[in-house]
Protein backbone atom coordinates (compact mmCIF):
# COMPACT_ATOMS: atom_id res chain seq x y z
CA UNK A 1 0.00 0.00 0.00
CA UNK A 2 1.50 3.37 -0.97
CA UNK A 3 1.58 6.34 1.37
CA UNK A 4 -1.32 8.17 -0.27
CA UNK A 5 -3.59 5.13 -0.15
CA UNK A 6 -2.64 4.47 3.46
CA UNK A 7 -3.36 8.05 4.58
CA UNK A 8 -6.81 8.01 2.97
CA UNK A 9 -7.57 4.61 4.47
CA UNK A 10 -6.66 5.62 8.01
CA UNK A 11 -8.65 8.83 7.57
CA UNK A 12 -11.70 6.67 6.87
CA UNK A 13 -12.14 7.94 3.31
CA UNK A 14 -12.09 5.22 0.62
CA UNK A 15 -9.84 6.14 -2.28
CA UNK A 16 -12.51 5.26 -4.88
CA UNK A 17 -14.93 7.65 -3.19
CA UNK A 18 -12.37 10.41 -3.25
CA UNK A 19 -11.67 9.87 -6.95
CA UNK A 20 -15.39 9.89 -7.71
CA UNK A 21 -15.81 13.07 -5.72
CA UNK A 22 -12.97 14.72 -7.62
CA UNK A 23 -14.54 13.71 -10.96
CA UNK A 24 -17.91 15.08 -9.91
CA UNK A 25 -16.25 18.28 -8.72
CA UNK A 26 -14.56 18.70 -12.10
CA UNK A 27 -17.90 18.19 -13.85
CA UNK A 28 -19.73 20.71 -11.69
CA UNK A 29 -17.03 23.27 -12.50
CA UNK A 30 -17.42 22.69 -16.23
CA UNK A 31 -16.72 24.59 -18.38
CA UNK A 32 -13.42 25.71 -16.88
CA UNK A 33 -11.75 26.90 -20.10
CA UNK A 34 -12.49 27.99 -23.66
CA UNK A 35 -14.76 25.59 -25.53
CA UNK A 36 -13.89 24.72 -29.13
CA UNK A 37 -16.45 23.63 -31.70
CA UNK A 38 -14.54 21.81 -34.43
CA UNK A 39 -15.98 22.11 -37.94
CA UNK A 40 -14.73 19.77 -40.64
CA UNK A 41 -15.47 22.10 -43.56
CA UNK A 42 -14.29 25.55 -44.63
CA UNK A 43 -15.82 28.81 -43.37
CA UNK A 44 -19.09 29.55 -45.16
CA UNK A 45 -20.11 25.91 -45.50
CA UNK A 46 -23.28 24.49 -43.99
CA UNK A 47 -21.66 23.13 -40.81
CA UNK A 48 -19.80 26.40 -40.31
CA UNK A 49 -22.99 28.41 -40.76
CA UNK A 50 -24.64 26.18 -38.14
CA UNK A 51 -21.76 26.37 -35.67
CA UNK A 52 -21.28 30.13 -35.36
CA UNK A 53 -24.71 31.09 -33.96
CA UNK A 54 -24.47 28.10 -31.60
CA UNK A 55 -21.07 29.31 -30.39
CA UNK A 56 -22.35 32.83 -29.74
CA UNK A 57 -25.39 31.70 -27.77
CA UNK A 58 -23.62 28.90 -25.86
CA UNK A 59 -21.09 31.47 -24.75
CA UNK A 60 -23.84 33.50 -23.09
CA UNK A 61 -25.49 30.46 -21.50
CA UNK A 62 -22.33 28.79 -20.19
CA UNK A 63 -20.41 31.94 -19.26
CA UNK A 64 -17.28 30.76 -21.06
CA UNK A 65 -15.69 31.61 -24.41
CA UNK A 66 -16.76 29.37 -27.29
CA UNK A 67 -14.79 29.42 -30.54
CA UNK A 68 -15.22 27.72 -33.91
CA UNK A 69 -12.16 25.99 -35.38
CA UNK A 70 -12.20 24.83 -39.00
CA UNK A 71 -10.23 21.62 -39.63
CA UNK A 72 -10.96 20.85 -43.26
CA UNK A 73 -10.39 17.95 -45.59
CA UNK A 74 -11.48 14.41 -46.43
CA UNK A 75 -15.17 15.35 -46.43
CA UNK A 76 -15.04 16.25 -42.73
CA UNK A 77 -13.07 13.21 -41.54
CA UNK A 78 -10.04 15.32 -40.58
CA UNK A 79 -12.17 17.47 -38.29
CA UNK A 80 -13.79 14.41 -36.71
CA UNK A 81 -10.44 12.73 -36.03
CA UNK A 82 -9.04 15.97 -34.60
CA UNK A 83 -11.98 16.36 -32.20
CA UNK A 84 -11.39 12.82 -30.94
CA UNK A 85 -7.70 13.45 -30.26
CA UNK A 86 -8.51 16.07 -27.63
CA UNK A 87 -9.19 15.29 -23.99
CA UNK A 88 -12.82 14.09 -23.61
CA UNK A 89 -13.78 16.69 -21.01
CA UNK A 90 -16.49 18.55 -22.92
CA UNK A 91 -14.26 21.44 -23.96
CA UNK A 92 -13.95 20.10 -27.52
CA UNK A 93 -17.06 19.40 -29.60
CA UNK A 94 -17.67 18.45 -33.21
CA UNK A 95 -20.26 20.09 -35.47
CA UNK A 96 -20.81 17.40 -38.07
CA UNK A 97 -22.51 17.27 -41.43
CA UNK A 98 -24.69 14.30 -42.33
CA UNK A 99 -21.83 12.94 -44.44
CA UNK A 100 -19.94 12.17 -41.22
CA UNK A 101 -22.06 9.09 -40.61
CA UNK A 102 -21.32 7.48 -43.98
CA UNK A 103 -17.63 8.35 -44.27
CA UNK A 104 -16.49 5.41 -42.10
CA UNK A 105 -18.44 2.99 -44.32
CA UNK A 106 -17.03 4.70 -47.41
CA UNK A 107 -13.51 4.07 -46.13
CA UNK A 108 -14.31 0.40 -45.59
CA UNK A 109 -15.77 0.12 -49.11
CA UNK A 110 -12.49 1.58 -50.41
CA UNK A 111 -10.50 -0.99 -48.43
CA UNK A 112 -9.14 1.49 -45.91
CA UNK A 113 -9.37 1.69 -42.13
CA UNK A 114 -11.78 4.48 -41.07
CA UNK A 115 -10.12 7.31 -39.10
CA UNK A 116 -13.11 7.26 -36.74
CA UNK A 117 -16.45 5.58 -36.14
CA UNK A 118 -19.68 7.34 -35.25
CA UNK A 119 -19.77 5.17 -32.14
CA UNK A 120 -16.75 7.21 -30.98
CA UNK A 121 -19.13 10.16 -30.52
CA UNK A 122 -22.14 10.98 -28.36
CA UNK A 123 -24.85 13.05 -30.10
CA UNK A 124 -25.96 16.19 -28.33
CA UNK A 125 -28.44 17.84 -30.70
CA UNK A 126 -29.44 18.21 -34.32
CA UNK A 127 -29.25 21.86 -35.32
CA UNK A 128 -30.25 22.10 -38.98
CA UNK A 129 -31.66 19.73 -41.60
CA UNK A 130 -31.91 21.21 -45.05
CA UNK A 131 -32.27 19.59 -48.43
CA UNK A 132 -29.52 20.39 -50.87
CA UNK A 133 -30.51 22.40 -53.93
CA UNK A 134 -29.13 22.03 -57.44
CA UNK A 135 -27.61 25.34 -58.56
CA UNK A 136 -25.94 26.79 -61.65
CA UNK A 137 -24.45 30.24 -62.38
CA UNK A 138 -26.86 32.89 -63.61
CA UNK A 139 -25.22 32.85 -67.06
CA UNK A 140 -25.55 29.07 -67.38
CA UNK A 141 -27.25 27.66 -70.50
CA UNK A 142 -29.21 25.35 -68.17
CA UNK A 143 -32.59 26.80 -67.27
CA UNK A 144 -33.96 23.51 -65.98
CA UNK A 145 -32.91 20.05 -64.83
CA UNK A 146 -34.10 18.79 -68.20
CA UNK A 147 -31.59 21.06 -69.98
CA UNK A 148 -28.75 19.71 -67.84
CA UNK A 149 -29.73 16.08 -68.31
CA UNK A 150 -30.06 16.43 -72.09
CA UNK A 151 -26.61 18.02 -72.39
CA UNK A 152 -25.03 15.48 -70.03
CA UNK A 153 -26.33 12.61 -72.15
CA UNK A 154 -24.63 14.17 -75.18
CA UNK A 155 -21.35 14.74 -73.29
CA UNK A 156 -20.98 12.04 -70.61
CA UNK A 157 -18.33 12.82 -68.00
CA UNK A 158 -17.55 16.26 -69.42
CA UNK A 159 -19.77 18.52 -67.32
CA UNK A 160 -18.15 19.25 -63.97
CA UNK A 161 -19.90 19.57 -60.65
CA UNK A 162 -18.34 20.92 -57.46
CA UNK A 163 -18.62 19.00 -54.20
CA UNK A 164 -17.58 19.72 -50.63
CA UNK A 165 -15.26 16.70 -50.74
CA UNK A 166 -15.15 13.11 -51.87
CA UNK A 167 -17.99 11.11 -50.30
CA UNK A 168 -19.34 14.21 -48.60
CA UNK A 169 -23.01 15.16 -48.74
CA UNK A 170 -22.80 16.97 -52.09
CA UNK A 171 -20.99 14.06 -53.73
CA UNK A 172 -23.56 11.59 -52.41
CA UNK A 173 -26.65 13.53 -53.47
CA UNK A 174 -25.23 14.38 -56.91
CA UNK A 175 -24.40 10.74 -57.60
CA UNK A 176 -27.90 9.83 -56.43
CA UNK A 177 -29.25 12.25 -59.05
CA UNK A 178 -26.88 11.02 -61.76
CA UNK A 179 -27.90 7.40 -61.20
CA UNK A 180 -31.60 8.27 -61.35
CA UNK A 181 -31.17 10.40 -64.49
CA UNK A 182 -28.89 7.90 -66.25
CA UNK A 183 -26.10 10.43 -66.74
CA UNK A 184 -22.45 10.79 -65.80
CA UNK A 185 -21.06 14.12 -64.58
CA UNK A 186 -17.45 14.94 -63.72
CA UNK A 187 -16.91 15.08 -59.95
CA UNK A 188 -14.66 17.98 -58.87
CA UNK A 189 -14.08 17.82 -55.09
CA UNK A 190 -13.23 20.95 -53.08
CA UNK A 191 -12.28 21.36 -49.41
CA UNK A 192 -15.75 22.35 -48.24
CA UNK A 193 -19.00 23.89 -49.41
CA UNK A 194 -17.72 27.47 -49.55
CA UNK A 195 -14.81 26.68 -51.93
CA UNK A 196 -17.21 24.57 -54.00
CA UNK A 197 -19.52 27.57 -54.31
CA UNK A 198 -16.57 29.73 -55.33
CA UNK A 199 -15.75 27.20 -58.04
CA UNK A 200 -19.29 27.53 -59.34
CA UNK A 201 -19.21 31.33 -59.26
CA UNK A 202 -15.89 31.51 -61.12
CA UNK A 203 -17.08 29.12 -63.80
CA UNK A 204 -14.62 26.36 -62.97
CA UNK A 205 -17.58 23.97 -62.74
CA UNK A 206 -21.05 24.04 -64.25
CA UNK A 207 -23.18 22.93 -61.32
CA UNK A 208 -23.24 22.13 -57.60
CA UNK A 209 -25.72 21.15 -54.89
CA UNK A 210 -25.57 22.94 -51.54
CA UNK A 211 -27.89 23.89 -48.70
CA UNK A 212 -30.23 26.87 -48.78
CA UNK A 213 -28.18 28.99 -46.37
CA UNK A 214 -25.02 29.31 -48.49
CA UNK A 215 -27.03 29.63 -51.72
CA UNK A 216 -29.71 32.13 -50.72
CA UNK A 217 -27.65 35.31 -50.72
CA UNK A 218 -26.30 34.59 -54.22
CA UNK A 219 -29.73 33.61 -55.48
CA UNK A 220 -31.27 36.79 -54.08
CA UNK A 221 -28.58 38.89 -55.80
CA UNK A 222 -29.15 37.15 -59.12
CA UNK A 223 -25.70 35.52 -59.32
CA UNK A 224 -26.93 31.92 -59.36
CA UNK A 225 -30.01 30.02 -60.48
CA UNK A 226 -31.51 27.18 -58.45
CA UNK A 227 -32.98 24.42 -60.62
CA UNK A 228 -34.37 21.88 -58.12
CA UNK A 229 -34.46 20.86 -54.49
CA UNK A 230 -33.53 17.45 -53.12
CA UNK A 231 -36.19 17.87 -50.43
CA UNK A 232 -39.42 15.90 -50.26
CA UNK A 233 -41.26 19.24 -50.40
CA UNK A 234 -40.49 22.66 -51.85
CA UNK A 235 -38.14 24.74 -49.73
CA UNK A 236 -39.72 27.81 -48.09
CA UNK A 237 -36.75 29.96 -49.13
CA UNK A 238 -37.19 28.84 -52.77
CA UNK A 239 -40.96 28.36 -53.19
CA UNK A 240 -40.79 28.45 -56.99
CA UNK A 241 -38.15 25.75 -57.24
CA UNK A 242 -39.51 22.23 -57.97
CA UNK A 243 -38.51 19.11 -56.10
CA UNK A 244 -36.81 16.27 -57.96
CA UNK A 245 -39.88 14.20 -57.17
CA UNK A 246 -42.03 16.71 -59.05
CA UNK A 247 -39.69 16.28 -62.02
CA UNK A 248 -40.15 12.52 -62.01
CA UNK A 249 -37.13 11.47 -59.90
CA UNK A 250 -39.04 9.86 -57.05
CA UNK A 251 -36.05 8.44 -55.18
CA UNK A 252 -33.87 11.56 -55.36
CA UNK A 253 -34.26 12.92 -51.82
CA UNK A 254 -31.39 14.13 -49.66
CA UNK A 255 -31.23 16.24 -46.51
CA UNK A 256 -27.96 17.71 -45.32
CA UNK A 257 -28.32 17.82 -41.57
CA UNK A 258 -25.89 19.36 -39.12
CA UNK A 259 -25.52 18.18 -35.54
CA UNK A 260 -23.40 18.71 -32.45
CA UNK A 261 -21.41 15.81 -30.97
CA UNK A 262 -18.85 15.19 -28.24
CA UNK A 263 -16.41 12.27 -27.83
CA UNK A 264 -18.11 9.26 -26.24
CA UNK A 265 -15.99 9.39 -23.06
CA UNK A 266 -17.23 12.84 -22.04
CA UNK A 267 -18.83 12.38 -18.57
CA UNK A 268 -22.59 11.94 -18.48
CA UNK A 269 -23.10 14.99 -16.26
CA UNK A 270 -21.42 17.22 -18.85
CA UNK A 271 -23.41 15.66 -21.69
CA UNK A 272 -26.60 16.37 -19.73
CA UNK A 273 -25.54 20.00 -19.16
CA UNK A 274 -24.76 20.40 -22.85
CA UNK A 275 -28.10 18.95 -23.91
CA UNK A 276 -29.87 21.39 -21.61
CA UNK A 277 -27.81 24.28 -22.96
CA UNK A 278 -28.57 23.30 -26.56
CA UNK A 279 -32.28 23.24 -25.81
CA UNK A 280 -31.90 26.88 -24.75
CA UNK A 281 -29.76 27.72 -27.78
CA UNK A 282 -32.24 26.31 -30.28
CA UNK A 283 -35.17 28.22 -28.78
CA UNK A 284 -33.27 31.49 -28.38
CA UNK A 285 -35.14 34.10 -30.50
CA UNK A 286 -31.97 35.74 -31.81
CA UNK A 287 -30.46 32.40 -32.83
CA UNK A 288 -33.68 31.27 -34.51
CA UNK A 289 -33.84 34.60 -36.38
CA UNK A 290 -30.26 34.22 -37.67
CA UNK A 291 -30.95 30.77 -39.11
CA UNK A 292 -34.32 31.74 -40.53
CA UNK A 293 -32.93 34.86 -42.21
CA UNK A 294 -30.20 32.73 -43.78
CA UNK A 295 -32.88 30.50 -45.30
CA UNK A 296 -32.14 27.57 -43.01
CA UNK A 297 -34.65 27.44 -40.15
CA UNK A 298 -33.73 25.38 -37.06
CA UNK A 299 -34.47 21.66 -37.14
CA UNK A 300 -33.71 20.88 -33.51
CA UNK A 301 -33.69 17.34 -32.13
CA UNK A 302 -32.53 16.33 -28.65
CA UNK A 303 -30.03 13.47 -28.35
CA UNK A 304 -32.35 10.41 -28.22
CA UNK A 305 -34.47 11.46 -31.19
CA UNK A 306 -31.37 12.59 -33.08
CA UNK A 307 -29.65 9.22 -32.53
CA UNK A 308 -32.66 7.39 -33.96
CA UNK A 309 -32.76 9.75 -36.94
CA UNK A 310 -29.05 9.15 -37.65
CA UNK A 311 -29.56 5.38 -37.68
CA UNK A 312 -32.40 5.63 -40.20
CA UNK A 313 -30.67 8.21 -42.42
CA UNK A 314 -27.34 6.40 -42.62
CA UNK A 315 -29.03 3.13 -43.59
CA UNK A 316 -30.85 4.88 -46.45
CA UNK A 317 -27.65 6.39 -47.87
CA UNK A 318 -25.57 3.24 -47.63
CA UNK A 319 -26.49 2.00 -51.10
CA UNK A 320 -25.32 5.22 -52.74
CA UNK A 321 -22.03 5.16 -50.82
CA UNK A 322 -21.40 1.56 -51.88
CA UNK A 323 -22.19 2.40 -55.50
CA UNK A 324 -19.72 5.29 -55.45
CA UNK A 325 -17.07 3.02 -53.97
CA UNK A 326 -17.56 0.35 -56.63
CA UNK A 327 -17.38 2.89 -59.46
CA UNK A 328 -14.13 4.28 -58.07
Amino acid sequence: MDRRTFLHAVAGVPLTSLLTSNALLAETQWPSQTITIVVGVAPGGQADIAARPVALTLQKILGQSVIVENRTGAGGAIGAAYALRNKPDGHTMFMALSAAVVLPEAERVAGRKPPYEMSDFTPIARVLADPNLLAVPANSPYNSVKDLVEDAKKRPGQIGYASSGTLGGVHICMEMFCEAAGIKLLHVPYRGGSPALTGLMTGDVAVTALGAAPLKVYSDSGQIRVLATFGAERHPAFPNTPTFRELGYNNVVFYAWVGLFVPKDVPEAIVKRLREAMQQVMTDPETVAIYTKAGSPPAYMDAPEFAAYIAEDSARLLKTVQAIGKSG
